[in-house]
């Protein structure tokens, strides 16, 4: 299966966009790959039940069309040294999220950020090794961002993934 990156800082990784309905063997292809991204087409096709030409072209046209994105291993942040995580709340100046967020995609321990609609322009989720880096991430990194006007932080004390998410 080839790879494909995902969207960069301030661009929009076709949002809004719809690539056509998926039909039930898409979905099933989607829940195998959520599962375990690495499996051969081979067993993909196995697995729901297709052939391994029409799996192949399957997933080749699900990347084209932007519904898959890439493959990625899923690492839990607090065996992996990063045992503290906040959402970073941030209030920015009109008309700078596009410097603001190639900023924020510099700044070591920030691994999500999102545009939103709302009291606060900007969340950014960091994971950190201790509140201390955090603190500097926050402090020292973000604020001094040009066009960040204020900051709001929210500790994050335990976290799951939804039940019922299509795709988990």
């Amino acid at each position: 299966m080839s790879q494909r990156a995902t969207a960069g800082p301030g661009e929009t990784g076709g949002a809004g966009r719809s690539a056509g309905p998926l039909d039930e063997v898409d979905r099933r292809i989607l829940d195998e790959l959520v599962r375990d991204g690495r499996m051969s087409v081979r067993t993909l096709a196995e697995r729901v039940h297709v052939s391994r030409t029409n799996a192949y072209a399957r997933v080749e046209r699900l990347l084209r069309d932007g519904v898959v994105t890439g493959f990625r291993a899923q690492v839990a942040p607090e065996p992996a040294g990063l045992g503290t995580s906040a959402y970073i709340a941030l209030t920015i100046e009109q008309n700078t999220w596009r410097e603001v967020s190639a900023e924020l995609a510099q700044v070591r321990y920030v691994e999500h950020v999102a545009l939103l609609g709302g009291e606060h322009d900007v969340l950014a989720l960091v994971r950190a090794p201790d509140n201390a880096t955090l603190r500097d991430v926050v402090l020292e990194r973000v604020q001094a961002i040009a066009g960040v006007l204020s900051t709001r932080t929210w500790l994050v004390f335990r976290e799951f993934d939804g039940a019922e998410s299509p795709w988990q």
